[in-house]
């Protein structure tokens, strides 16, 4: 008999676990991809005070889960430095066959330490336009020539969207037969249920609000680039003449303050609740009645991706990949960035037609249970791994390295039944 087979060993790394989109794809992998095929090692840096930890929210640690303080989101030489050595001394130990990086700061980072290392593939993913509306005009011309020359050395850059692609194509980093699409899978399970009246009162209750009270609400970090002044300035018009209607501002982040006072400036006070980070998601996207979402640049918002799967009617701005994930007048409507009146028009349509609102929410629902949920991400994940390590290795060193799935597995058990 020969020798049993290894695992496929996989360094995935990220900048740092803060709530959002890439913390929640990370972990799902880390946790969910094959463990009789799969050894994963996740390599995380330090969040900033303020941004939120996405693994204290949900209640729960990650096996396999090791800190790199030293690498966090500001640029800063001698501990950007310091987390490198770490990164490749981790790397050096663990020897992983594929080496898999998240965000920007990590991207660049991980891959440094995977050439060193080296493992046989590397794998990056912009989970959005990083390159745009974040950074000086002449530091992203910086960060792009950065990206440029590490696509060069990376066996498959992924793009949460068509649109993220598009623009990675556009400024010279990858090339077509690199560059590709892989869009966001996420645990939807517990948001698909339909809307529970206990929800819908509780939330009201907890507010101190009318059980008839409409509640309109936008999910997102409260950082410059989600614009959330748009909705603000947005609820001010529509407050004025519709008293039902109160405002609801979930999550945290540099802005808090800033956006309290200009909630007090605008006559909101008492119009508005800022929730922070909430664990209760499923239930907060049920009690609203409508979402949206004001940033400037997006790649896949998760906010709009788990407010459509919990069946809710959206309104969104018209940027990076959120027309590809809301189709407008179909399964939600979007707007130009930055356009408080139009923002406001948006919101009243679909407050004056709730079938209007049904059929959005029940298009929406649809789109994304079909194509976001995280058993697709898994198999198209467990797909790429394998075609990139049977370019690089071979056929035989990979069937070396992967046992047999379990289905494929018990399927051979009952054929020689």
């Amino acid at each position: 008999m020969g020798a049993a087979p290894q695992r496929i060993r996989v360094a995935r790394i990220i900048g740092r676990l803060n709530v959002g989109g890439p913390a929640i794809h990370t972990t799902l992998l880390t946790e969910q991809l094959d463990p009789e095929r799969y050894e994963t090692l996740l390599i995380s840096g330090q969040e900033d005070p303020g941004e939120g930890n996405y693994l204290e929210l949900r209640g729960g640690d990650v096996p396999g889960l090791v800190r790199v303080p030293a690498m966090r989101r500001a640029i800063h030489p001698l501990r950007d430095a310091a987390a490198l050595a770490g990164i490749t001394r981790l790397l050096r130990t663990f020897r992983p066959h594929i080496v898999h990086t998240h965000t920007a700061k990590a991207g660049t980072l991980g891959r440094l330490a995977a050439l060193a290392t080296p493992a046989p593939v590397v794998v990056h993913t912009f989970h959005g336009h990083v390159l745009e509306g974040y950074f000086s005009p002449a530091r992203a011309r910086v960060f792009v020539e950065i990206e440029r020359r590490l696509a060069r050395r990376t066996d498959a850059v992924l793009a949460v969207s068509p649109a993220v692609r598009a623009e990675l194509l556009a400024r010279g980093i990858g090339t077509a037969a690199i560059v590709r699409v892989l869009p966001l899978g996420l645990p939807l399970e517990r948001f698909r249920e339909g809307a529970r009246p206990n929800d819908t009162l509780a939330l009201r209750a907890e507010l101190g609000l009318p059980p008839a009270t409409v509640l309109i609400g936008i999910v997102a970090r409260l950082v410059p680039i989600k614009a959330h002044e748009t909705f603000l300035y947005a609820a001010a018009d529509l407050a004025r003449d519709r008293r039902e209607l109160h405002f609801a501002v979930v999550g945290d982040g540099e802005r808090r303050a800033e956006l309290e006072g200009l909630t007090a400036a605008l006559g909101l006070t008492g119009r508005v609740s800022f929730l922070g980070w909430r664990a209760d998601l499923d239930r907060i996207y049920r009690a609203l009645d409508v979402v949206a979402l004001t940033s400037r640049n997006e790649g896949s918002p998760v906010a709009l991706i788990e407010a459509m799967a919990a069946g809710r009617a959206v309104v969104a701005t018209r940027v990076g990949g959120v027309p590809d994930l809301v189709e407008h007048g179909r399964s939600g409507l979007l707007v130009d960035p930055d356009a408080p009146p139009a923002l406001a028009t948006a919101l009243a349509r679909l407050l004056d037609r709730p079938d209007l609102r049904s059929e959005f929410a029940l298009a929406g629902q649809r789109h994304v249970l079909e194509r976001h949920g995280s058993q697709r991400l898994l198999d198209d994940i467990d797909r790429l791994y394998c075609e990139l390590l049977r370019a690089k290795l071979g056929a035989e060193a990979l069937a070396a390295l992967m046992p047999v799935p379990p289905l494929r597995r018990a399927a051979a058990a009952g054929a020689g039944a």
